[in-house]
């Protein structure tokens, strides 16, 4: 028997960047809130249509690394906080049961937890948390490469109501079977314990590809079984290769892999089901149309 899936949404920068919104490096994603707002409101709303159940906030580039340290000390709470409106704006005017998640993202470049700074994170992630606080129904801290990340996390969301969501991206360039780790080495059975430790609602995968999800699904499952823990597991996989341990996601503008259209994007996420995920959607490079073949074939 297979689990009823709930969705989420696909790669925002990707779809900002074939919409035609204000895209280049290092804003990312996030130069369409400083120079085309609507877009973001547009992409949110593609995603809504396309079947999504829980759509991100565009806060993934908000911070140092991509917009830079003057400005992100400028404007860094303002931008959160417009993130979290045009989210909410966007469920408003559809009329549907969307729930808004704010994004949490890695704070000194993805996929790099050599780069992690302890010691800076919280005056990272207070003005984040503050902006979107008014906006958001959960929190997803999301391309966690490393424990420490989440935990720095979990710190600052300390007396918060609001349920958390952890989402760690996998080492996939030489992954192993039996033993899926993160990108920092760390074993997702710790990743697991962690989410339990720190009371984490549902325990993801994402930012990583697909062929290396189910494995980390199987094993997050058996250990939170285990462990006795209620906590829900998933995955979002993106559309890149395999990327290597010195590689940073939106470090540059990755190939997107052709075999990964709907169809095959599809034929991952049903093996995901079978295997016990009960949230499914997409990173990098997985569009509305990714979605919508979800809703219509897992639905």
């Amino acid at each position: 028997m297979t689990n009823q899936v709930m969705l989420l949404d696909g790669g925002m920068g990707r779809e900002l960047k074939r919409m035609g919104a204000p895209f280049q490096q290092p804003e990312w994603s996030a130069l369409a809130l400083f120079e085309g707002p609507d877009f973001v409101r547009r992409a949110h709303a593609a995603f809504i249509d396309a079947g999504a159940e829980i759509i991100t906030t565009n806060s993934y580039a908000v911070v140092p690394f991509h917009i830079g340290e003057e400005r992100f000390a400028a404007r860094g709470q303002e931008l959160a906080d417009l993130a979290g409106r045009l989210a909410r704006q966007a469920v408003t005017e559809s009329g549907k049961k969307v729930r808004v998640a704010g994004s949490l993202p890695p704070l000194f470049g993805s996929y790099r937890p050599d780069l992690f700074k302890p010691a800076q994170a919280q005056a990272l992630l207070k003005p984040l948390i503050a902006g979107l606080a008014p906006h958001v129904d959960l929190w997803l801290a999301e391309t966690q490469s490393a424990l420490a990340e989440a935990r720095e996390v979990a710190i600052a969301l300390q007396g918060n109501s609001k349920p958390l969501w952890l989402s760690f991206t996998l080492h996939d360039e030489h992954p192993d079977p039996a033993n899926p780790k993160l990108r920092s080495g760390e074993s997702v059975v710790d990743a697991a314990r962690l989410a339990k430790e720190i009371g984490a609602a549902t325990l993801l995968f994402n930012c990583s590809q697909p062929e290396v999800m189910g494995n980390a699904i199987e094993v997050a499952r058996t250990e939170l079984k285990r462990l006795g823990a209620d906590i829900k597991v998933g995955c979002y996989a993106n559309a890149f290769p395999p990327q290597t341990e010195d590689a940073e996601a939106n470090g540059n503008l990755h190939d997107i892999r052709a075999d990964l259209d709907p169809k095959g994007y599809l034929a991952f996420a049903r093996d995901w089901q079978k295997r016990g995920a009960d949230i499914i959607g997409g990173c990098c490079g997985i569009g509305p149309e990714h979605i919508a073949a979800l809703r219509s074939a897992l639905r």
